[in-house]
């Protein structure tokens, strides 16, 4: 075992070192009792997390950083990135959502192409990786080809982080694309369900009462992929895309409903009652119009809530802004709600 105070190893010897531990660091552990550790220590043997606390003992050859004055926490994950979209990263940063909508659907959106996708999703992972999150759920529906798909899913895998590929592709309706020969033979040949790359559906339901997105539904679950959709969505998505998926039985505990901003209380207790968690994304919500950001509404029906950043064609791919719109609006919320009642 090597000594516990011995030199900080070179960054470069990290490589090649059977192990890597972070000494000295203020350790936010994440645990169920919220356990914080002063000058703590982390062991990392190959991609898993061996030991926490203080002083280890390590294996012979462990290269150390010297975490004295930063802070350790385990990886974020963000829930929903439009992550080929930051090729145009900043562009729209005074958007409405219907301008938003303009661009994605007939201008610059129609126009990429595969290479435009890798340039974005290949930015877009590195950004995430330097802003602390690890796992990020890309949310890709400028797939207008499998050349486009092919070329997303290279990026992701040229980076070291945890992705979630959310295929989709809105200048096709989901129940053709999502049946076609061509992207189940690319499912087959590139989706390997892995630790670093996993696989959701990404598709929106409009509310049609036909529900003609009924087959993209059955296309995921024989593939046994969760599906990600944009609900609640002023303008875009509301109720009746809720109360279509639960009446056909495709709200189950992995559905992911994004933003769900301008939903009725029917609608929340459906999510909550089949075990479906939201995605918000509280920056965009409150600045293009989307709908009020919705976690005072999911607290109080028991809804589990995850982050995301949406899209860097609005704003930074920085976590901790997005924990602090949520916090800021949820708040602004509730004491609104009280003055309303005539609470103090």
């Amino acid at each position: 075992m090597s000594d516990p105070s011995s030199p900080t190893a070179p960054l470069a010897t990290l490589g090649a070192a059977p192990a890597v531990v972070f000494r000295r660091g203020l350790v936010l552990t994440m645990d169920d009792a919220h356990t914080v550790l002063h000058s703590g220590d982390v062991l990392v043997v190959g991609h898993t997390i061996e030991a926490v606390g203080h002083n280890l003992e390590v294996p012979e050859g462990t290269a150390e950083i010297d975490a004295s004055g930063g802070i350790l926490l385990p990886g974020m994950i963000d829930t929903h990135r439009h992550m080929w979209q930051t090729a145009l990263r900043g562009y729209g940063a005074d958007w409405t959502l219907t301008q938003y909508f303009v661009w994605n659907y007939l201008e610059h959106g129609k126009k990429f192409r595969p290479e435009d996708c890798y340039a974005g999703n290949l930015l877009s992972a590195i950004e995430a990786l330097d802003s602390g999150v690890t796992t990020s759920v890309d949310w890709s529906h400028g797939l207008s080809t499998i050349d486009h798909a092919d070329a997303a899913v290279d990026a992701l895998e040229e980076v070291p982080g945890r992705f979630v590929f959310g295929y989709g592709n809105i200048h096709s309706a989901p129940w053709g694309w999502s049946t076609s020969a061509d992207f189940l033979s690319f499912v087959e040949r590139r989706m390997p369900r892995s630790d670093m790359l996993g696989l959701q559906l990404a598709f929106d339901v409009t509310g049609d009462r036909e529900f003609p997105e009924k087959t993209a539904f059955e296309a995921a679950r024989e593939l046994g992929a969760p599906v990600t959709t944009h609900a609640g969505v002023w303008g875009a998505t509301n109720d009746n895309g809720i109360r279509l998926m639960h009446e056909h039985g495709f709200m189950t505990e992995e559905t992911v409903d994004v933003h769900a901003a301008t939903l009725s209380d029917d609608s929340y207790q459906r999510i909550a009652a089949t075990g479906g968690h939201a995605s918000v994304s509280a920056e965009s919500e409150a600045s293009c119009g989307q709908g009020y950001p919705s976690s005072w509404a999911l607290r109080r029906h028991g809804i589990p809530i995850s982050l995301s950043v949406d899209t860097s064609v609005w704003w930074s791919a920085d976590p901790f802004a997005a924990m602090r719109a949520t916090l800021s609006s949820d708040r602004t919320r509730e004491h609104l709600e009280a003055h309303a009642r005539g609470d103090r």
